[in-house]
């Protein structure tokens, strides 16, 4: 084999060795156990040996297929995931993993290989332990940016930072691995070139190919870091509503109890048992969701407690359809319509009135749940507002907070209908996916904080493949 042939064939494996290096980050990337155990903390030994496997599996296949198809050379990385191995996982799995790559290799009597991923994986993983969590995976496979950054940075006072010490670490290993195989040709495989600037673009190659998997990676951990982080913004804001909803209701039924207490003391009583009862709902640790079963129960008491104050003037209909019982519905959802019916619609109206709960699967397979009442109703133009998610003058913050947790909750999954008529009543149509008992509501549900978590992964997918 000529030399011309020999640098051919080293050019065209250190090309698709780029290739191979993102084909199997990415692939592993794609794999949920990987991407669980990648990203965990603190994780057991169990864990460990897993995460080794599942990264070690295919790039031992791959030294097997470079011992079997002598051209094909750039199947074998193992002396980039031993560096991987070592600056993600530690010394000690590091070096399991490479001595489980050596096999192949021992097996075609290349005795050099496991001494020396040991020792790549002792220093690698020496180099794990000293350097931030952030400088390893902010390691960018863009070698002339990063010397560009360094430079820049440090013009006055050079400073060796960890970023460019892995740098320089990945080509001194692999300039030293390249020696020892041309000293010991049959006992230990790496590529060398006599051609300096070969040579020099093998020791390149090596850190540029540690560093896309870091690059896709590290895409992946701040993808999952958004995503906790849009979960607890989720969390806090319906925590927020929820918070906004209480003080409303207990502000009203304690108004209704102070008109009772000096004329109908025994009916105050009674009273401010199922308030009592409201108060301990409300403290006990509820869910985000809960069935619709649930939340019925729940408004029995407020419902129970405004029928004690209008007495026969005040009239209860329900029309639930049992199918719709266990679909699980956000918490204290129903309560502020009710309440908004009952002080906005009936209590103005001198012989009071009816409120009816309806609930029923619609035909495209929606819950529907309606709160109805016959009272005065509201103007077109306040209706029209409403609409829009304007809340008309006197009619507090009930439907309001209603539509706007159902926006954070189901995005456009979702609709919140107000039809009103002057004189005649108004309906509030509340129209939601159907989520059973016992289901994950953050995976079923389109929040908006998840549509804004798919744009910026969006974005990250286009930063990484540019």
């Amino acid at each position: 084999m000529t030399a011309a042939v020999d640098t051919k064939l080293i050019l065209i494996t250190l090309l698709v060795e780029l290739g191979v290096a993102a084909a199997v980050s990415s692939s592993l990337a794609r794999s949920k156990t990987f991407k669980d155990l990648l990203l965990t903390p603190n994780r057991t030994p169990k864990q460990t040996v897993r995460l080794v496997a599942i990264i070690c599996a295919p790039l031992t296949l791959g030294v097997l297929v470079r011992v079997m198809v002598s051209n094909f050379l750039a199947a074998d990385l193992s002396f980039e995931t031993t560096i991987l191995l070592g600056i993600l996982v530690g010394p000690l799995a590091a070096m399991a993993g490479a001595s489980a790559m050596a096999i192949p290799a021992m097996l075609h009597h290349e005795f050099w290989t496991l001494p020396v991923n040991l020792v790549v994986a002792a220093i690698a993983g020496a180099f794990g332990r000293f350097a931030d969590p952030e400088d390893v995976w902010s390691f960018s496979p863009m070698i002339d940016l990063s010397i560009y950054h360094w430079v820049t940075r440090n013009l006055r006072r050079p400073k060796l930072d960890r970023q460019i010490l892995l740098l320089l670490l990945v080509v001194g290993m692999q300039f030293g691995t390249s020696m020892l195989a041309r000293f010991f040709p049959g006992h230990f495989f790496e590529l060398y070139s006599d051609v300096w600037w070969v040579e020099l673009l093998i020791c390149v190659t090596a850190p540029v190919v540690v560093g896309i998997p870091l690059k896709i990676w590290n895409a992946v951990r701040v993808e999952r870091k958004l995503e906790e982080q849009g979960r607890l913004l989720l969390e806090a804001r319906l925590d927020a509503l929820q918070r906004q909803i209480n003080p409303h209701f207990l502000f009203n039924t304690l108004n209704s109890i102070t008109s009772l207490v000096r004329s109908e003391p025994e009916l105050a009583r009674e009273m401010i048992v199922k308030l009592a009862n409201i108060l301990r709902a409300l403290l006990k640790e509820r869910e985000a969701f809960l069935p619709l079963r649930e939340e019925l129960e729940f408004t029995d008491d407020y419902l129970d407690i405004e029928v004690v104050r209008f007495g026969s003037k005040l009239k209860v209909v329900k029309e639930i359809a049992p199918e719709t019982l266990d679909i699980v519905v956000p918490g204290m959802l129903l309560q502020p319509l009710i309440e908004n019916s009952i002080k906005h619609g009936l209590e103005p109206r001198i012989g009071g009135g009816t409120v009816t709960l309806r609930s029923r699967i619609t035909a495209e397979g929606q819950l529907m749940v309606e709160v109805e009442d016959d009272g005065v109703g509201m103007a077109p133009e306040h209706d029209e507002a409403s609409s829009s998610g304007l809340v008309r003058p006197g009619t507090g913050i009930g439907v309001k907070n209603v539509r706007e947790r159902m926006e954070v909750l189901y995005g456009k999954l979702a609709a919140v209908e107000i039809n009103s008529r002057p004189g005649r009543g108004t309906k509030v149509t509340l129209l939601m996916p159907i989520m059973e008992a016992g289901a994950e509501a953050w995976g079923t549900v389109g929040s908006a904080a998840g549509q804004a978590i798919g744009l910026v992964q969006d974005a990250m997918r286009a930063m990484t493949r540019s």
